[in-house]
C-alpha cells in the first residue's frame, strides 16, 4: 500500500459512512495507579516475571508476583506484564473485537488513537465463523508505534494449547479467553516475541493479563523464512530489548486496553452481530 496512506489519527473523510464513527475519541485518559507505580519502579529482577514455559499456570490462576512490571535479562531477553482492568467488558466481547478490527486502519486506529496507523489481514475468512475463529490461524499485520518508534509488525494468532494453555478453561468465552500470537518483523522473515492476553470475567466485566517475552532465546526464523540457523543464533546473542522498549510496551498496552475498555461494551451492542 501506498505509504501515504499510513498516517496516526484521521483526516477528512475517513469515518465517512463509517457504522463505528461514533467510537473515535483521538483522548486517551492518564495510565491507572497500578501502572504508573510499576513504573515508578523500574525494572525488576528477572525471576519475578518467568519466561512462557513457566508462566502458563500463574496466568490462568492470576497468582503471579507481578501484575504489571517488565524485566531485562542479561541472555537479550525482556519480560513485560500488564493488568488491564475492563468495566463492562466479557471475554467474549474481546474475542469479538479480535476478529472485527483487524479489516480497515480506522478501526484499529479506534483502540489506539495515537499510536496505531495501519492494519491488514493476511487472509480473508469463511463466512460464519465467529469467536476465536474469525482470527485464530490468521496474520495481522500492523504498523503501530511503541513510544517513539514506529514498528511494522506481523503478528500471527495461534490457538491457546500451542502456548501450554489449558484449554478446557476455556471452554465458556462469557467467561475466559486468551488471545496468543508469535510477533516478528512484517518484512523480515523473522519473530521475535511471543504475546498473551488472557481474560476472566470478573464481577464487574474482566480482568486482563497480558504478557510479552521478547528477544534471546524467542527470537527465530519465520516458518518459510530463509533465515539460516547460524544467522538466528547471531541475531539471539545480538542486543536485545532495553529497558526503555520495555517501559514503552507497558505504556503502550495499559493505554490501548484501556481505551478499548471505555468503548467496547457501547460498540459490540451496536455492532456485535456482525
Amino acid at each position: 500500500m501506498d505509504s501515504t496512506l499510513r498516517y496516526l489519527g484521521m483526516r477528512t473523510g475517513d469515518l465517512d459512512g463509517k457504522p463505528y464513527a461514533e467510537f473515535w475519541n483521538p483522548t486517551i485518559a492518564p495510565l491507572p495507579e497500578h501502572v504508573r507505580q510499576a513504573l515508578a519502579l523500574g525494572a525488576i529482577a528477572g525471576s519475578l516475571l518467568p519466561p512462557l514455559s513457566a508462566a502458563v499456570e500463574e496466568i490462568e490462576a492470576g497468582s503471579g508476583a507481578v501484575d504489571t512490571g517488565f524485566c531485562v535479562m542479561r541472555s537479550g531477553e525482556a519480560h513485560v506484564a500488564v493488568r488491564t482492568d475492563m468495566p463492562g467488558v466479557t471475554p467474549a466481547m474481546f474475542d469479538w473485537w479480535m476478529g472485527w478490527h483487524g479489516d480497515e486502519p480506522q478501526k484499529y486506529k479506534l483502540w489506539h488513537p495515537q499510536a496505531h496507523v495501519h492494519v491488514a489481514w493476511d487472509s480473508a475468512v469463511a463466512g460464519g465463523v465467529r469467536g476465536r475463529g474469525r482470527f485464530i490461524g490468521r496474520v495481522s499485520y500492523v504498523d503501530e508505534y511503541i513510544g517513539s518508534t514506529r514498528d511494522r509488525l506481523a503478528i500471527a494468532f495461534v490457538p491457546p494449547a500451542t502456548l501450554g494453555f489449558d484449554e478446557s478453561l476455556l471452554s465458556d468465552p462469557e467467561m475466559a479467553t486468551a488471545v496468543c500470537a508469535r510477533a516478528g518483523f512484517a518484512d523480515r522473515p523473522l519473530d521475535f516475541a511471543y504475546l498473551v492476553h488472557y481474560v476472566v470475567r470478573t464481577d464487574t466485566g474482566s480482568e486482563m493479563r497480558s504478557r510479552f517475552w521478547m528477544g534471546g532465546s524467542n527470537v527465530a526464523a519465520r516458518r518459510g523464512g530463509k533465515l539460516g540457523t547460524a544467522a538466528v543464533k547471531a541475531l539471539q546473542r545480538v542486543r536485545g530489548p532495553d529497558a526503555t522498549l520495555a517501559e514503552a510496551l507497558v505504556v503502550h498496552c495499559s493505554q490501548e486496553m484501556s481505551h478499548l475498555a471505555s468503548f467496547l461494551p457501547a460498540l459490540h451492542a451496536a455492532l456485535g452481530d456482525q
